[in-house]
């Protein structure tokens, strides 16, 4: 396993979509285990294979409970509902925080790294991870939904 840079601010790549994932072998593993460490090395919840320049649909979290860290392979969206509006925060924008709106609770239906096909259901903190770890494979930054900007000068 390697601690991977994060990539920050302007990096384009944070701006492009990225490819679904088609080959679920080893060098699929390695990334989701440097994906893992370069996110509890940041001290982050998540994070996503655009944010160390990796165009892969691939994200990582941990809430930090007994479930423990989780990839989701190629994660799509199959039901929203709510609404719940927070402070968000990004490991390749460091300083920087917002409220932004997000669906109080989703459904996702991902690939694990074998390929296998499985859902998960999200609520409040889960829910806004798993949105703004997709909206990371798609080009999208929290600082695009910002309703309220919180930043505090220093």
């Amino acid at each position: 396993m390697a601690i991977r840079l994060i990539r920050t601010d302007n990096d384009p790549i944070l701006r492009k979509v990225a490819k679904e994932v088609t080959a679920f072998d080893g060098k699929l593993q390695v990334l989701v285990d440097d994906m893992i460490e370069t996110m509890h090395n940041a001290d982050g919840v998540g994070l996503a294979a655009p944010q160390i320049g990796v165009l892969k649909r691939v994200i990582v979290f941990d809430l930090y409970d007994e479930d423990g860290p989780m990839a989701l392979i190629n994660p799509r969206f199959i039901n929203q509902c709510g609404s719940q509006m927070e402070e968000e925060g990004c490991l390749s924008l460091p300083g920087r925080h917002g409220i932004v709106e997000r669906p109080l609770a989703v459904t996702v239906q991902f690939e694990d790294v074998s390929g296998e096909t499985y859902e998960i259901e999200g609520e409040e903190l889960l829910a806004r991870v798993l949105c703004h770890e997709i909206d990371h494979l798609d080009g999208i930054l929290y600082i695009d939904k910002v309703v309220e900007d919180t930043e505090k000068a220093e």
